[in-house]
């Protein structure tokens, strides 16, 4: 099995971030270790797989941005996600623009992609707005690019949420096309949603993602945060009077309190039935401190040594030139191979 997976690197990583995806990136990588076996999606059958993670420099171009942010962004993220516990020894770890055959596969896969296929991803009529003629050419093809990603590796899966789907369903489908017209050449990837996998909501809304850009520092817990800072996030978390239930059907039509028990649970590697039986009657004034030792006791290793890596500008530079270089390598057969198919003389 390969896994293929990407992040933008835009700004440090939060707990949605972290609980949603990168945890569970962790967890795919250290299946890899001598003797391990892992079942990578539910369901599936215990097999050892390889691990690609990679910057996604070359999307974040797609939208308007500053080039000096977009590099410290990179090295941050880079810093961010060793600090989480993506080891470059075990798994590949790079940015995409240090491996052009993304960009290259990307226009040789683009013959076979369709505009209505393109036109009808939601996330490209959310981005685009009611002003589509204004955006970039980049932004529309953001698909393609994210097909090629996968595809260039021969991903057997691809870890995704739920609004991820419509993307890897396209992949899906201008492989499927691809090796029809030209001869079997792509891996059509499948979709891993781990059953781990947190939905983490704002503390200031929640019916929304945590998110980076919401303007609102309050509304997210980010990795970095000090022990002081997310004490002080989770006390002021929005929540309701009632008192946490024992039950996890109490939680019908309170979102705030939900997303408090998903986190906790997630945290503490259990279910929401199983905290709920734990602290079913308890108020939030005693629920929220608990909840808050709780996050500075997982984040604060990660803090430690993500300030460290970024003291250390070299060794990031150097993390993700060896992951590039490792990628190249993976990358050349299949580029080669669609080259070849298409009747290119190189």
């Amino acid at each position: 099995m390969r896994v293929v997976s990407g992040i933008q690197p835009t700004g440090n990583l939060h707990l949605g971030n972290y609980l949603g995806a990168i945890r569970n990136w962790v967890r795919m990588q250290d299946a890899m270790e001598p003797g391990n076996r892992a079942q990578v999606a539910e369901g599936g059958s215990a097999q050892k797989h390889q691990c690609l993670f990679f910057l996604a420099d070359l999307h974040a171009i797609s939208m308007p941005h500053d080039p000096a942010e977009l590099r410290r962004g990179t090295l941050e993220m880079a810093a961010a996600l060793t600090a989480c516990g993506i080891d470059a020894g075990r798994s590949v770890l790079f940015n995409q623009a240090q491996v052009p055959a993304h960009a290259e596969l990307q226009w040789l896969i683009g013959g076979t992609a369709r505009m209505g296929w393109l036109n009808r991803m939601t996330q490209w009529k959310d981005k685009a707005g009611k002003n589509r003629e204004g955006q970039s050419i980049a932004l529309f093809a953001y698909p393609v690019l994210q097909a090629a990603d996968v595809l260039l590796y021969q991903a057997t899966h691809v870890p995704v949420g739920e609004d991820q789907k419509q993307h890897l369903e396209l992949a899906r489908d201008i492989a499927q096309k691809f090796n029809t017209d030209f001869g079997e050449t792509f891996t059509l990837p499948e979709p891993i949603v781990p059953p781990s996998a947190a939905r983490i909501m704002s503390l200031r809304d929640g019916l929304a993602k945590m998110s980076k850009s919401d303007a609102s520092d309050m509304s997210r817990i980010n990795l970095v945060d000090d022990a002081e800072t997310v004490m002080q996030k989770v006390k002021k978390a929005k929540t309701d009077p009632e008192p946490l239930p024992s039950e996890i059907g109490g939680l019908a039509g309170r979102p705030e309190a939900l997303n408090l028990v998903t986190i906790y649970a997630a945290l503490a590697d259990t279910t929401p039935e199983a905290v709920l039986a734990e602290h079913g009657g308890q108020g939030f004034g005693a629920f929220k401190p608990r909840l808050g030792e709780l996050l500075v006791e997982t984040l604060r290793p990660i803090s430690t040594r993500f300030t460290e890596l970024l003291a250390d500008r070299e060794a990031l530079d150097a993390i993700l030139a060896r992951g590039a270089a490792k990628a190249r390598e993976l990358a050349a057969p299949t580029l080669d191979a669609t080259y070849k198919a298409l009747g290119l003389v190189r």
